[in-house]
């Protein structure tokens, strides 16, 4: 899809800006995006009080679609998440209470309104719980209206569970039971909202095909589906993981400054892909940027990171965090932005660097806080750490009360004994 030359505004800029992988009728969107608003959504299951980075990709789907001039709507899967979509899992997630889940859902919504407009007119976006409709069916009745179109040979060709059962590990009839859901969820937000395009991850396509289907045997109308690639990094790693774990939308759980470090820190030849998808810089300014080379390419990195970080959490967050950064990595200085843990004093005075760089998060072992230092990678205070079996002594905390670790040239955290 990458070559095909689509008429309207949003399909032309989601294959220029990379986002299209697989379209199910790619002339007949392209002709009812370019002649009036379309209504399109994508599913998010609510299973923490945060959507990761991982998840960015279709919330700037979503984005786009909303600057393109049509609306947005976002299905948060309260009944869904009571299911457990099987894609890309070896077990049955553990099953959430409702408030948890209504919970979650309340805490996701804040980082959608970052991303879009919600309102009442024609393109504003508009968000909506499935379990509004799920939890209304009788199962008698669910099977009955549905499940004479959906074949079990079928549903087992499918990724999502043909890769599950291949890998021989269980899967329950809950879990068999999610790709009729979705594809209900279509088929309702059709019916209620007037829900035509269905997006999503590579992975979910089985299951948007399957809504797609449904809603044009049903009910005779028009549908469509349409997926991203699978993202990846320039490394081959998955798109969002780190180290030190999943990469958070919500402040609670992912501070500015770390969300603005995971952004300057990528690959080198992940930022002109990664300002594409992520930020609304212009695709002149993003092949210049990309273009850049040597030690310039940090530049570009600071672009993306300043880009992305505002979009979430606002400029001002953004320039603390640049600012926090650059002190610290750049003139050795500190700043409050900076990530701090506090740890009690009898664990850091007398004890190993090793073991402190590892309770602050730095580093997932103290084996790997001693490689790191031998490597020459573990500076305390600025100075580099030979060995990680170096006690901290009163006299490395500074007159704020605080010792400042760095693991190699991207990671630093202070360390406040108390």
């Amino acid at each position: 899809m990458t070559d095909h030359a689509f008429q309207s505004d949003f399909l032309k800029t989601l294959r220029d800006r990379g986002y299209i992988h697989q379209i199910t009728h790619p002339d007949e969107l392209d002709a009812a995006t370019r002649s009036g608003v379309v209504s399109g959504y994508i599913g998010f299951d609510a299973t923490a009080p945060s959507l990761h980075v991982g998840s960015l990709i279709q919330i700037m789907m979503l984005r786009r679609l909303q600057q393109a001039g049509h609306r947005p709507v976002v299905v948060m899967g309260g009944g869904t998440t009571k299911v457990g979509d099987p894609t890309g899992k070896d077990a049955s997630r553990p099953q959430l209470t409702d408030e948890t889940i209504q919970s979650n859902i309340a805490s996701i919504r804040t980082v959608f309104e970052k991303f879009l407009t919600f309102g009442d007119g024609p393109t504003d976006a508009v968000m909506i719980d499935n379990d509004d409709w799920l939890s209304t069916y009788g199962y008698i009745q669910f099977l009955r209206d549905y499940g004479t179109h959906f074949t079990v040979n079928r549903m087992l060709a499918f990724d999502s569970v043909k890769l599950r059962l291949e890998r021989e590990q269980p899967m329950t009839f809950l879990e068999f039971n999610y790709m009729l859901m979705q594809s209900v969820d279509f088929l309702e937000l059709n019916r209620r909202l007037n829900v035509t395009l269905q997006m999503g991850g590579s992975d979910q396509w089985g299951n948007i095909v399957s809504g797609v289907d449904l809603v044009r045997r049903v009910d005779q109308k028009a549908a469509f589906g349409l997926t991203t690639p699978l993202l990846t990094t320039a490394s081959g790693g998955k798109m969002g993981k780190t180290a030190q774990g999943a990469v958070w939308l919500n402040a609670e759980q992912l501070s500015p400054y770390d969300y603005w470090q995971f952004w300057r820190n990528v690959d080198d030849a992940d930022v002109g892909k990664f300002l594409r998808l992520f930020t609304d810089l212009p695709l002149d300014e993003i092949a210049r940027l990309e273009a850049l080379d040597g030690a310039a390419i940090n530049d570009a990195k600071k672009a993306l990171a300043d880009a992305a970080t505002t979009m979430l959490h606002g400029a001002g967050e953004a320039d603390k965090a640049r600012a926090a950064a650059e002190g610290a990595f750049e003139r050795g200085t500190l700043s409050a932005d900076l990530p701090t843990v506090e740890l009690p004093q009898d664990e850091v005075i007398g004890a190993m660097i090793a073991a402190v760089t590892t309770r602050a998060g730095l580093t997932a072992s103290n084996g790997e806080a001693r490689r790191l230092a031998q490597g020459g990678g573990l500076r305390l205070n600025d100075e580099p750490v030979a060995h990680g079996a170096r006690l901290i002594e009163a006299a490395d905390i500074n007159a704020d009360g605080v010792l400042k670790l760095a693991a190699g040239k991207k990671k630093i955290v202070l360390v406040r004994p108390v």
